[in-house]
């Protein structure tokens, strides 16, 4: 049903851009490390700032500070521990050259552990822990973690061009802001943030990176989990394990693995 009361979600809207502009603002100024850490190339070879995806964790962190505790408390772990994760992976990771669950998994099953593993591991746990404070029963609270983790892995696999990742979550968060409740509130989040760092990254200024993609994707994930009941989270948790399945059989074929 459609909420005719938009304060909270114009606040979560406002607030979490707000947040991603100053954060990413603040980390420019006075980023932990040398400035070094905080480049990449992206695809064509110009140097870009990671700065944007922190911030943009933050951000949508930030805007779901409008909802009630319990939800609060959960899109919060989500949201920063994915960011976390995928910061860890944008730091240790530089240089890998090994992509998705097989590479990484294949890695484990030989005693290395991956900066990539740790984030898919890590990930799927602050999804499942997050699924399990917003809902009730044991398959639900199961889906509610595929969906947000798996919404998290999803935006991460577009982010293959600048602007795709955080154009992705702006699409796709939208429609939800006609939702009641915490799912508009939290599409208002993801959208906020993901609308505060599209102009730079669009222009290749900056890369929302690992950590970006993983936080605006949780975040998504979580406005999605709390939109729905068990049926809709059946459905848009087989989405997204089959976005993830073709994702990895794509990235295979073009290494020639398969």
């Amino acid at each position: 049903m459609i909420d005719r009361k938009p304060a909270r979600r114009l606040t979560a809207l406002l607030a979490s851009a707000a947040v991603t502009r100053v954060a990413t603002t603040a980390l420019r100024s006075r980023a932990p490390g040398s400035p070094d850490r905080w480049q990449r190339k992206n695809y064509a070879g110009r140097a870009v700032e990671l700065y944007a995806g922190p911030a943009a964790a933050l951000g949508a962190a930030a805007g779901a500070a409008a909802l009630p505790a319990r939800a609060r408390a959960a899109a919060g772990l989500a949201v920063l521990a994915a960011g976390a994760c995928g910061a860890y992976d944008d730091v240790a990771g530089e240089g890998d050259p090994r992509r998705g669950f097989r590479a990484h998994l294949g890695a484990l099953r030989e005693g290395e552990v991956t900066s990539g593993a740790v984030k898919l591991f890590g990930v799927a746990a602050a999804g499942l822990a997050a699924g399990a404070r917003l809902k009730e029963r044991p398959v639900d609270k199961f889906l509610a973690g595929v969906v947000i983790a798996g919404t998290a892995h999803f935006v991460n696999l577009v982010d293959v061009r600048p602007g795709r990742a955080a154009a992705a979550v702006v699409a796709l968060g939208t429609p939800g802001l006609l939702r009641r409740g915490a799912s508009g509130v939290l599409s208002a989040a993801s959208l906020g943030a993901a609308a505060a760092v599209l102009p730079e990254d669009i222009g290749e200024r900056a890369m929302i990176g690992d950590a970006g993609a993983h936080a605006l994707g949780a975040a998504l994930g979580l406005a999605i989990t709390t939109g729905n009941n068990r049926a809709g989270l059946a459905l848009h948790a087989a989405g997204v394990v089959a976005a993830a399945a073709y994702g990895e059989k794509v990235s295979a074929v073009a290494r020639g693995w398969a």
